[in-house]
């Protein structure tokens, strides 16, 4: 089946595996279905690349952020450069920064720069988009200490965290992996997430949903994604994807 109107909360289209055919890709992604496309940034870099996107393509926004595993040779005025980046007209939030313990990456380095950038959203008033990696009781922690408007993107944590989460005012995302085999506590998420705080997401190229788990995600298997979670929320799959759309744009601030 074909919907519209989709959005897509979180990808990279600036990832090598689109070199290809990025341009011919992107230029159809209207013809099937998709209406926002917000590019995260993980870097100086990837963030000029992402509003150069949003420039080519009026669908698509962009985000400027320092990941957590993007901190090797961070310059020392990284803060001033996105402070300019973050004034563009159409970046829309910082992002996306946060706390990664997958990876061997120095703690101290992630924590100073991730309350750095905190600290820099509060000053300017703007969004934040938060990749939170096995991480969650530090991450909560940061949350609580500086309460941005925030969204936690590709969200991993418990149906129990999820409640503080929304105390705190916080969007999700949800992406492919809830329509994993053996996927129980996505699943259970996305029965309990107050559907006004809910967005929908591919962190393309990753984590394509089931039936192309292990190929090359987009913005248009968005799709399957919400089929997923419209069944188990029991409603349209059309009706669930103008809702994330609606809370997208409102966290964006999209009009």
């Amino acid at each position: 089946m074909t919907y519209h109107n989709i959005f897509d909360a979180h990808a990279h289209y600036d990832d090598k595996w689109f070199d290809e055919d990025r341009d011919t890709l992107l230029s159809s992604m209207k013809e099937r279905g998709v209406s926002y496309i917000v590019n995260a940034a993980v870097d100086l870099e990837t963030a000029k690349t992402a509003i150069g996107y949003a420039e080519r393509y009026p669908f698509m926004y962009a985000c400027a952020g320092i990941h957590p595993e993007n901190l090797e040779g961070l310059p020392c005025d990284y803060l001033d450069r996105l402070r300019e980046l973050l004034r563009h007209k159409k970046v829309v939030a910082l992002g996306e920064i946060g706390l990664d313990y997958h990876w061997e990456i120095d703690r101290a380095a992630q924590h100073r720069v991730l309350s750095e950038q905190l600290i820099l959203s509060k000053e300017l008033d703007v969004p934040v988009v938060i990749h939170d990696r096995e991480a969650h009781a530090d991450t909560m922690e940061y949350l609580r200490k500086y309460r941005p408007k925030g969204l936690l993107h590709c969200y991993s944590g418990s149906a129990e965290m999820l409640k503080e989460v929304m105390k705190l005012g916080f969007y999700i995302s949800l992406g492919g992996t809830v329509t994993f085999k053996n996927a129980r506590v996505p699943v259970e998420v996305a029965a309990a997430v107050e559907l006004d705080r809910l967005l929908l997401e591919t962190d393309a190229p990753y984590l394509a949903p089931v039936p192309y788990r292990g190929k090359r995600n987009d913005s248009s298997l968005i799709a399957h994604t919400a089929e997923r979670i419209a069944e188990i929320r029991s409603i349209d799959p059309q009706e669930l994807i103008d809702i994330t759309t609606k809370n997208a744009k409102r966290f964006y601030g999209i009009s």
